[in-house]
């Protein structure tokens, strides 16, 4: 299991036990798509390996679900980034990202795919940046448009890919 500390915040894979923080953070961001408790149980349970959990002070304060493509091992697909408000602006969600693509599991990973809304400028940000930082490209292109979420309150979601990247060893 990875685990590294920055400014007394941990990063490490989840445990089956921060669902239910991990739960709640997501709710708190207002801006992420909350998914059902048991969905956070999964990923704290089958996902820890491509998951990472920020904790600071027994609280978990940062997490980012996301998985290996199944059709194609070579890409990570980065589901949700959230950082508690205590944290913003001080670079957490980038750390959690490097500390992802460090990971055994992340070993043959190329590319990092994610969906983006137009409006959330803060994650186009981040993703750009982690572009730039590693080098490599940033291709948007339309993943998920708007019509196919029921309930007609979603935005379209762009698709980011970054790469070609090798991965870096700290």
């Amino acid at each position: 299991m990875s685990t590294k500390t920055l400014n007394k915040v941990i990063l490490r894979e989840p445990r089956m036990e921060d669902g239910g923080q991990i739960w709640s953070l997501v709710k708190d961001t207002g801006v992420l798509d909350l998914n059902s408790s048991y969905s956070y149980l999964m990923l704290c349970e089958f996902f820890k390996e491509t998951c990472v959990v920020a904790e600071q002070d027994g609280e978990v304060v940062g997490f980012i679900s996301a998985y290996l493509l199944p059709t194609n091992q070579d890409t990570i697909f980065v589901w949700q980034v959230g950082v508690a408000a205590s944290q913003r602006r001080k670079g957490l969600a980038g750390q959690m990202l490097e500390e992802l693509l460090q990971r055994k599991a992340c070993d043959k990973v190329r590319y990092l795919a994610t969906t983006i809304s137009p409006s959330n400028r803060p994650s186009q940000s981040l993703f750009q940046a982690l572009a730039r930082n590693m080098n490599t490209e940033c291709e948007v292109t339309e993943g998920f448009p708007k019509e196919l979420f029921p309930g007609g309150g979603h935005e379209s979601e762009m698709m980011y890919q970054i790469g070609p990247f090798k991965r870096k060893r700290i």
